[in-house]
């Protein structure tokens, strides 16, 4: 495939429509970007040989002109010096010096339009590339949210898996039979001295509202 269809086939093509068919997107804009900055090197590759062959025609045209100039002033000497032979000889040369100058005037004219769109060539297909890595690096980023997803899916289904329920479940038996044995072990013990004395007082508290009760019912008693 020539370098130029290569190129029209690259920026002609649907990238958004080659990835949505595609069975591998990631694959496949890796391929095409393999494709483009080959295609690209290759570009930049005329282009610097279409550019040495114009400075090289370029310095072959001012040898051509300098010659033809030299011929024209010939002529002009052999005019004034009376030697119209030498003159026409003179002209015959300027004039073959002339046609050779403006034959490579004219590759030279077809040489800067082929290194114009070579440029534009270059420009338009670095632009692709650079949205086909675009495209690349968000394709990236979304297989790689794709499979943190699917990592996480499968970490759901192995917590919801009977053999992990039941060791949540034996560790929530374990953890209710510690708090059991620490309840019972803070009923079963010993009063403190701090715990006595505070009995006292609620003792004493409860031993006045007695009295309180027993004198109130007297005197109902005696009232009767």
């Amino acid at each position: 495939m020539g370098i130029f269809t290569r190129f029209r086939d690259i920026i002609h093509s649907n990238i958004n429509s080659m990835l949505d068919k595609a069975e591998d997107p990631e694959k496949m804009i890796k391929l095409m970007i393999h494709e483009m900055e080959d295609t690209l090197i290759d570009l930049k590759s005329s282009c610097a040989g279409v550019i040495a062959g114009s400075k090289k025609i370029e310095r072959k045209l001012d040898e051509l002109i300098s010659k033809k100039n030299l011929w024209a002033k010939r002529a002009d000497l052999a005019v004034h010096k009376g030697r119209d032979d030498l003159a026409r000889e003179a002209l015959i040369e300027k004039r073959r010096f002339s046609e050779i100058s403006d034959t490579l005037a004219g590759e030279l004219s077809e040489h800067s339009g082929l290194i114009e769109q070579y440029r534009t060539d270059i420009a338009e297909l670095e632009d692709k590339l650079d949205n086909a890595k675009e495209k690349k690096r968000i394709l990236v980023q979304r297989h790689k949210r794709a499979s943190g997803k699917m990592r996480a899916h499968e970490e759901i289904k192995r917590s919801n898996s009977s053999d992990t329920m039941a060791r949540f479940e034996k560790l929530e038996s374990r953890i209710e039979q510690m708090e059991a044995e620490a309840e019972l072990v803070n009923t079963t013990r010993k009063p403190t001295t701090d715990d006595e004395f505070d009995n006292l007082g609620s003792d004493e508290e409860i031993e006045k509202e007695l009295a309180k009760l027993k004198e109130a019912q007297n005197s109902n008693n005696e009232s009767e």
